[in-house]
């Protein structure tokens, strides 16, 4: 068994033969890791934690109590085939976090840095997760869906299978989508748009000036009417060399799933504020 001679391993944690264990590494009581787990230096996996292999991931991640990574998918067509889960560094995984690896070989699920999973949420399998983003108590990820970076899920809230959710986009608290949610934009209740997440592009350092070229943008798009793609048309013509704007257009036409054009005006005028 490759286990660091810095690694402390509690004298209860079942550790399979093909784990590898990094540097400085911490495995509480009456944790498993079965099969090929590989954690990078600095992980730490608390009481009985849940880590199958293939799993592969980075340094500097926290595991805690009942949380269970690289399970089988929830699929009834899955065949047992040896998929895997990939996972960067400085991940915390809250209590009870479930993460299940892909279906089938060409599939892999697949966690960036930095990103925060309170108790109870859930990354099915297939899924992208990029980095810094936050899963609050109870969200979910159906299978198949990429999250990019920055994105917020608040608590109870669920995305539907295949979404995509684009980078710096919020989901309010107890609300889901059955359709891509672009960059930047605030989702509530089924599938309503309400605002922008002006909050979270101040937090990534995105200036004011891109802040209110998105703002113009939004009004393009959801709040004067008319055709998508015609609204796509004027909005880059009028925008298309601000960065977050283009990023927002690509974004649209590119959705598999289409977009949400269900607005709240007098929401949206307070969550832009």
């Amino acid at each position: 068994m490759p286990v660091s001679n810095s690694a402390r391993i509690h004298p209860t944690a079942l550790v399979s033969p093909h784990a590898h264990v990094g540097d400085d590494c911490e495995i509480g009581p009456f944790c498993i890791l079965e099969g090929r787990v590989r954690l990078g230096s600095g992980c730490v996996v608390r009481p009985h934690a849940v880590l199958v292999g293939p799993l592969e991931m980075g340094e500097g991640n926290t595991v805690y109590s009942g949380a269970i990574l690289g399970e089988v998918p929830q699929h009834l067509k899955f065949g047992g085939e040896e998929t895997r889960t990939v996972i960067g560094s400085n991940n915390i995984f809250r209590e009870n976090v479930t993460v299940h690896r892909g279906t089938t070989e060409r599939f892999e699920t697949r966690i960036g840095d930095n990103n925060f999973f309170m108790a109870g949420s859930h990354v099915a399998h297939d899924c992208i997760v990029g980095n810094k983003c936050i899963l609050a108590n109870g969200a979910l990820m159906g299978g198949h869906c990429q999250i990019e970076d920055g994105v917020f899920l608040s608590g109870n809230s669920a995305i539907h299978q295949y979404c995509r959710v684009g980078r710096l986009a919020l989901l309010s608290g107890v609300s889901s989508s059955t359709k891509d949610v672009p960059p930047f934009i605030i989702q509530q209740h089924i599938n309503h748009v309400c605002g922008i997440n002006v909050v979270g592009m101040r937090r990534a350092g995105i200036p004011n000036s891109g802040i209110d070229a998105v703002r113009r943008a939004y009004a393009i798009i959801y709040r004067d009417g008319g055709n998508l793609s015609t609204a796509l048309e004027k909005a880059e013509s009028e925008l298309g060399d601000v960065d977050v704007v283009a990023e927002m257009i690509a974004f649209i036409r590119s959705a598999g799933r289409g977009i949400n054009m269900t607005f709240n005006a007098q929401q949206s005028d307070r969550k832009a504020a």
